[in-house]
Parts: C-alpha cells; structure tokens; sequence
C-alpha cells in the first residue's frame, strides 16, 4: 500500500528513486519538495524498485524502467503518468560484446546472429537496438535474441515477451549463462548494460564490439541531438490529479538537486567528485552535449523521447506507436 498521509495538511508520498548525485540533495534535506515531507526510499536494488512499483504500484512516485513504462502505458495499464525527470540517461554503444571468433567485425555482421540480453524489453537493449538500426540498418528481427542470466543465476523463471511476428526471442537452456555461451560459442554477441565478468578479467574469447565507443558517442550526440534516457519519474496517476500542483513541486526540486550536483563538477579548487581530471572530462562533455547536458522537462528531450517512443513499437513492444504527450501528466507538458 502506498505510504501516503497528512498531518497538518502536509502532504508525505513516498517517493522510491536511486542514490545519485543528481538525487542525494533531495535524499540528505539540502533541498525541500514545496508542500511536501515526503518519505524518501533509496536503498534497494533498482530492479527490486522497478519490480515493486511497476508490478505492485507499491510508491505514490518511483523512478521507473522507460521501457516498461511505456509498454504498459501503451496498454492501459500503467497506474504511473510520467513526469519529465530522468536520473538515468546513458550511451549504450559500449553495451555490444561479441566472440571474436564468430567473425563479427562490424556491426552489420550481426545480421542473422544469435545474440543475448538479460531482458528484451529493458530500456538499454530498447536504445541499443535503435541505434543499430539506425546507424546500421541492424533491425530487431534480423537476429535471433536469447534471454538469459548473465554471469550469476539471478531469476527462476524468465518470462519471454509476447512480441509480434518477425522477431525472435528464445530462453537460454537451464542453468546456462549467457556470458559462458558466448564464451563457448553458443551465441554470437552479446548486449549488456555492465561489461561481463570475463570480459573486465580479460578472458580470451570476449570483446567489444565498438573499442573505440566513447568517440562513436559522441559523435552520435552531436550529429542527432540525442542523449539517450533510461529511466524516469512517475506519479501515482490519482494522486496527480487530486493534487495537480505536486508533479511541478516535484519537477522544480528534482531540477535544483540535479543543478547543483552538476555545479559540483566545476569546482577546482579541492574536487568534490573522487576523479583527478573531473574537470577537462566536464568540460568535454560541455563541448559535445551542451552546457546544460542533463535536461529535464520535455522540449530539450523531444528528440530522444521521440527516438525511444519510436524504437520501442519498431521493436514490437508497444503495439502502437506513443506520443510524446501520452506519457507525462498534463501539467507538466509545456516544460
């Protein structure tokens, strides 16, 4: 049951979001929610806080899978509207390893191979994909994809999407891990969102398929305006519309906790980031992305939402394709 009460007309959601810089102002008291006390939950595996709010819409407002999000918004079944925040963004052109043996030297030479993914549906491998089909002409059907477990047995059970025809999605066997199979040769390549075990060991038999992927990265950001989001904010659709002032409150002061963690990285003097060239790396990323290179709102994120909206239905996992506007609460749309 969500945690949600009032006492002397203060408003206490729960609110579930991970321990980031752009969030822990939020999370220690340095900057306040306006109209707000609420109860911050930060301290679980981010899958487990996905799995409770999108499975058992446990928080009044949660950090969310984008993906998962958008598949269930797009069937009606969502109890979340979105609110343009997004703690996590990131490039996934570093998330392709492959065997080197298979003769994948390109990434057109994944046509017609078996690749594995945690989960289909995961909003990496949704970015990923997209932007090998649109670099590459890589399509989501023209591989076999193979779900599984990476490099520990996490799950019982692995539930495969229900997907339309034309793609393909298979169950790694029994007690197999898709880092071995790759190892071993029973797939070809393989998209994660953290290198595998063998590959930061250095094991033969496992390598990037982009060594060269932050350049690759950049250059994608600055010729599409894209930086790609993972995750964001949802509200408890009810809750939105019996209090339409909260998804603003929340709006400002996620922003002010996002500012002033980036204003961080600017100071030379004694670094508060524990990276001896914090500095040039801010401002490379300045150079390619902009001085204001983590938005939130949804004019400066109309292209990537649009790229993400449109990537997931090419995917199969949204049967039509989403608007913009049919993912966040009303009063958020002309940020």
């Amino acid at each position: 049951m969500p945690i949600l009460s009032w006492s002397l007309h203060m408003l206490r959601p729960s609110i579930a979001v991970w321990d980031y810089d752009r969030t822990r102002p939020l999370l220690d008291g340095r900057i306040k929610v306006e109209g707000c006390d609420p109860v911050w939950l930060h301290d679980m595996p981010i899958e487990t806080m996905f799995s409770r709010a999108l499975g058992q819409s446990e928080f009044d407002v949660s950090e969310l899978s984008f993906s998962n999000f958008m598949a269930l918004t797009s069937r009606g079944a969502c109890d979340y509207v979105g609110l343009p925040i997004f703690p996590s963004r990131s490039f996934r052109h570093g998330a392709w390893f492959v065997n080197p043996a298979a003769g994948i030297t390109r990434p057109e030479d994944l046509k017609g191979r078996r690749i594995g993914v945690r989960e289909y549906s995961m909003t990496a491998a949704v970015v990923a994909r997209g932007i090998l089909a649109d670099e590459y002409g890589v399509q989501a059907g023209d591989v076999t994809w193979v779900m599984g477990d990476v490099d520990e047995v996490e799950r019982s059970h692995i539930p495969l999407p229900a997907l339309p025809p034309g793609i393909t999605v298979e169950r790694a066997p029994d007690g197999r891990l898709l880092a071995d199979m790759l190892l071993a040769g029973e797939i070809d390549a393989l998209l994660a969102y953290k290198p595998p075990k063998a590959f930061v060991k250095g094991t033969p038999g496992i390598a990037r398929l982009f060594d060269d992927y932050e350049e690759r990265e950049r250059d994608y950001a600055t010729r599409t305006g894209i930086f790609p989001v993972m995750h964001l904010m949802g509200i408890r659709r009810s809750l939105a519309e019996a209090e339409p002032w909260l998804p603003m409150s929340l709006m400002a002061a996620f922003t002010a906790a996002k500012d002033s963690a980036i204003a961080d990285l600017s100071i030379v003097q004694a670094l508060k980031v524990a990276l001896p060239w914090t500095a040039g790396e801010f401002a490379r990323t300045r150079a390619a992305l902009g001085d204001d290179y983590w938005p939130y709102g949804i004019a400066r994120n109309r292209k990537p939402l649009e790229a993400l909206a449109r990537w997931h239905h090419a995917q199969g996992l949204s049967p039509h394709p989403l608007k913009v506007e049919d993912l966040f609460f009303r009063t958020t749309l002309g940020t």
